[in-house]
């Protein structure tokens, strides 16, 4: 599915589910495992997690999810349901594990939905870990990790390494505390799954993150479990294609955040949460970089358009003043994650006093050039700035942290 499809479907409503075959009562615990021509698989993985859930301590149903396989999955899938009055089959014309959560889910009658891949690399043990705090209520969804502290896990060097760097990524882009946003072993409850889905735009593998995103940023709480975990062999995922769509979808959310385009309101908070409140330093410090150095480029372009007409220090005053409320606007969503309009008036107000400073250090530093140097070029003035641009990036950001963004200010 490519992006521009994606985004056709952007924040639309789940797609009208496909009859459920052998639906039965209403259970506790629905358990989705996606699969796209995995007959060999299959019957295997199935019969060995339905024997597993013969002593769980909640009534549980396993759907299988086809995604358009062209083998004998659905006949499998069918055959199984016949012989298992709990297993179900859900069959859908088109793939994308994403989709089959996304209708699976949205069409599910159960307290809390999971799913899990069909080569069960994840050992079962953690199944009863991962639903418990979400039928218990204390927490709203719940992931396996192979990356967390306790897990055990088989793998390749490659796929450590791009697992690892992808969720480094997370925690420093977004500031995330999750720490396996990937892991095929998840859990939701359902009546969170019911208001999240709308605002989940992927029906690929960028599902679970983009899920787990919108959820943090919205307050509810993740639960994660430590998992024992075999790489299987045969996977059909490319890891390279999957890694693209998700640094891309990653650009997506963040453009989305900073935008405030995606409605977080439309999810009722935990009440005793203040998601604003939240605060991750090292998160917190790249993404303001990021945001430094787009505004620091976006200063220089500017300095260089006005001082064709105007001196170096009016072009410095002019430039700087926009590129700063630029910044301000972009750091309050995007780096500092204040989503509602509380305090914004104040922000701006602060943000220009933070600006005051900058222009001291900025103007400061042009005047001492002048003195020094008389006759300077507009290329050395465009040094000197923009490294005095940098000086006060870093004041700024010490500044919008403990003073115009602090958490016992903007969370009273």
């Amino acid at each position: 599915m490519t992006a521009d499809t994606r985004a056709a479907n952007s924040l639309s409503p789940p797609p009208d589910p496909a009859p459920l075959a052998n639906p039965s009562r209403h259970v506790d615990i629905e358990i989705v495992v996606p699969v796209f021509n995995e007959e060999a698989a299959l019957g295997p993985s199935v019969e060995r997690l339905l024997a597993r859930l013969q002593d769980f301590p909640f009534s549980s149903r396993v759907v299988i999810a086809d995604n358009a396989s062209t083998d004998a999955t659905l006949s499998i899938a069918h055959e199984l349901a016949d012989r298992h009055d709990r297993v179900s089959v859900f069959h859908l014309d088109a793939k994308g594990r994403g989709r089959a959560l996304r209708a699976c889910w949205a069409a599910a009658d159960a307290d809390v939905v999971a799913y899990m891949d069909v080569d069960l690399s994840t050992d079962l043990d953690a199944l009863l870990p991962l639903v418990a705090p979400l039928m218990s209520g204390h927490s709203d969804i719940a992931i396996g990790s192979r990356l967390a502290q306790g897990s055990r896990v088989i793998r390749g060097p490659r796929r450590e390494f791009i697992s690892r760097t992808y969720n480094l990524l997370l925690r420093g882009v977004f500031g995330a505390h999750f720490s396996d946003a990937q892991c095929g072993f998840k859990a939701v409850r359902t009546d969170r799954a019911r208001e999240l889905l709308p605002l989940v735009r992927d029906d690929e593998w960028f599902f679970d993150t983009e899920l787990l995103l919108v959820s943090e940023r919205a307050g509810l709480r993740i639960h994660e479990v430590p998992v024992d975990w075999i790489d299987d062999p045969d996977s059909r995922v490319d890891v390279i294609a999957t890694a693209r769509a998700d640094l891309q979808g990653m650009a997506r959310i963040a453009r989305g955040f900073a935008r405030g385009s995606i409605p977080l309101d439309q999810i009722k908070a935990r009440p005793e949460i203040e998601p604003e409140a939240d605060r991750n330093l090292l998160g917190e410090i790249v993404r303001f970089a990021l945001v430094g150095i787009t505004s620091t480029a976006l200063f220089a372009v500017l300095f260089l358009l006005f001082r064709t007409g105007i001196g170096a220090v009016a072009a410095n005053v002019a430039a700087l003043l926009l590129a700063t409320i630029a910044n301000t606007a972009v750091n309050r969503r995007f780096t500092f994650g204040l989503r509602t309009r509380a305090g914004a008036v104040r922000h701006q107000v602060q943000g220009f006093v933070v600006l005051a400073i900058a222009l001291a250090i900025t103007s400061g530093s042009l005047i001492l050039l002048h003195a020094l140097v008389p006759d300077t070029s507009r290329g050395l003035e465009l040094l000197v700035l923009t490294a005095a641009n940098l000086l006060a990036t870093v004041i700024r950001f010490l500044l919008m942290r403990s003073w115009i963004f602090n958490r016992k200010v903007n969370v009273s």
